[in-house]
């Protein structure tokens, strides 16, 4: 009986080191794939890059994303996710260079910015703090993810502005659904590659601050 404490301990003990050192190791890349993905954004802002075509961001994108889930598990896997986050973040300078072009454009960016640190820092931290299990929530963020998806291609297709702004505030909802579910799943074992779970919360930011644009800009334009 001693034997099986001692062993259950250590067990114990050894699962939360290893997930300890997931959270750490997670946050580290996602700070490095943050500064690298702005780096390329400011440089594609800097050289009035031009918007590119939705379907060559998504060809780049998923291309990109399959690559690196491919790879998870190797050093390459480090290479694709900073090749695929600064790939974003050159997609995402000339986003930014329009709304900063409005007459209130530099405040809705910076709100933009603040809110979606807020909303990331506050829903980590519960997640963290509380160690609540929402793995109940995979299913319907991933049906509300696909069905985003397909109504933000019709928005842009049929040029229909009241659905894309829809799009947006739903994008908001399922995003910080998101973290909360991939931040329990690193605590709970549903995740143990930091490079997929870097993934999943940089792509939770992203549309979090693109949503956040667009609804500021269009409740700020004159």
């Amino acid at each position: 009986m001693y034997n099986n404490d001692v062993y259950a301990v250590r067990d114990t003990t050894q699962s939360v080191l290893a997930t300890n050192k997931l959270i750490r190791n997670t946050y580290i890349l996602l700070s490095m794939t943050l500064l690298f993905s702005a780096a390329t954004a400011a440089f594609a802002l800097v050289t009035r890059a031009p918007l590119l075509p939705w379907w060559a961001v998504l060809i780049g994108y998923f291309g990109l994303l399959f690559a690196t889930q491919a790879l998870r598990n190797s050093a390459a896997g480090l290479f694709m996710i900073f090749a695929l986050t600064g790939f974003m973040g050159y997609t995402l300078g000339p986003i930014v260079g329009h709304y900063l072009h409005m007459h209130n454009g530099p405040q809705i960016v910076g709100m933009a910015m603040g809110g979606t640190g807020a909303i990331f820092l506050g829903l980590s931290a519960y997640a963290l703090s509380s160690k609540r299990d929402f793995s109940f929530m995979g299913g319907f963020i991933m049906v509300g993810i696909l069905v985003a998806f397909l109504a933000s291609i019709a928005a842009v297709v049929f040029q229909i502005p009241a659905l894309s702004l829809a799009v947006s505030a739903m994008f908001i909802l399922l995003m910080s659904g998101f973290i909360l579910y991939q931040t329990s799943a690193m605590i709970h074992g549903g995740e143990d590659n930091y490079i997929m779970a870097t993934i999943g919360l940089f792509v939770s930011i992203y549309n979090l601050f693109t949503s956040l644009l667009q609804i500021l800009g269009v409740l700020g334009d004159e």
